[in-house]
């Protein structure tokens, strides 16, 4: 695995003998996950700090929803989620927070709230300002893979090689941004797992992560309780699963870190947070 150090702002992260973990907090009221329980900034702002607690090096803040076939959200009501609380939350906890959206407007407000990572979904095609704001600012941007819209992906995701071709996806994707002013140390690669993806797909991905780190910047990975997991554990009763599918997602969890993955992108903290050590420790040895 390549080692990498992302030095931005005040932060600096060591990236591959040590698995970072980037902590998701939804403030929305439609997230497939945890939707509606951090809508409130208070109760936002307390799940963060919790968060931290338990182990997070990032917590990625979104305001609008990136779920399968989800409606899009306006510009002012986006900022009015995720604005008060990154204010809030910049002035409590110490490690990085990353803006998970495809709005210009909103990365570059959130970066003067105290935001010093940008999380694209679309690798910043879906507004054209997005590039200038991220490489103005000097901060990290995530660019993520995805076939279509949220509101379309899932309709009939097709590849031939979806390795080779969300490769070639994201090698594309990072020329441009250095085209566009972002050096390639501020630049982080998203395969996109369930973004347009058969559960197929998803578990390909898994399986062939190391192709992508010829890509030669950190490699994240969002497996944390995608449909695909709910699917493969899923027993067709009508029992709670969410045990199951926690136990799935750190599963993936360290399929990815042994894939080669710097980065985990998850829901439960605590939980990766013990899976990390011990396959960083088998990782290492």
């Amino acid at each position: 695995m390549n080692d990498f150090l992302l030095s931005f702002k005040e932060h600096k992260l060591k990236l591959g003998t040590s698995t970072c973990i980037m902590g998701i907090l939804n403030v929305t009221p439609d997230s497939f996950s945890d939707g509606g329980r951090f809508f409130k900034t208070s109760q936002a702002v307390s799940r963060a700090q919790q968060m931290v607690e338990e182990g997070a090096d990032i917590i990625d803040i979104g305001g609008e929803s990136t779920r399968p076939y989800a409606k899009a959200v306006s510009l002012s009501e986006e900022i009015n989620r995720v604005i008060p609380v990154i204010e809030q939350l910049a002035k409590k906890i110490h490690v990085p927070i990353s803006v998970d959206t495809t709005k210009a407007e909103v990365a570059r407000r959130a970066i003067e709230a105290g935001a010093s990572i940008v999380n694209d979904i679309s690798a910043m095609e879906m507004d054209p300002d997005m590039a200038s704001v991220v490489a103005t600012s000097k901060v990290p941007v995530v660019l993520m893979h995805m076939m279509g819209t949220p509101g379309t992906m899932q309709d009939t995701p097709h590849y031939h090689d979806p390795v080779k071709e969300i490769y070639a996806y994201l090698e594309s994707a990072i020329q441009k941004a250095e085209q566009q002013g972002i050096s390639r140390s501020m630049i982080i690669a998203d395969p996109g797992i369930g973004f347009g993806k058969t559960m197929a797909h998803n578990f390909i991905l898994l399986k062939h992560l190391r192709d992508f780190s010829s890509l030669n910047v950190p490699i994240l990975v969002g497996s944390s309780r995608k449909a695909f997991i709910r699917n493969t554990v899923s027993t067709n009763t009508d029992k709670d699963m969410s045990h199951a599918i926690e136990i799935g997602t750190q599963a993936t969890v360290s399929a990815a870190i042994l894939g080669g993955a710097h980065m985990v992108r998850v829901h439960d903290v605590a939980s990766t947070q013990a899976t990390v050590k011990i396959i960083d420790a088998l990782k290492n040895a």
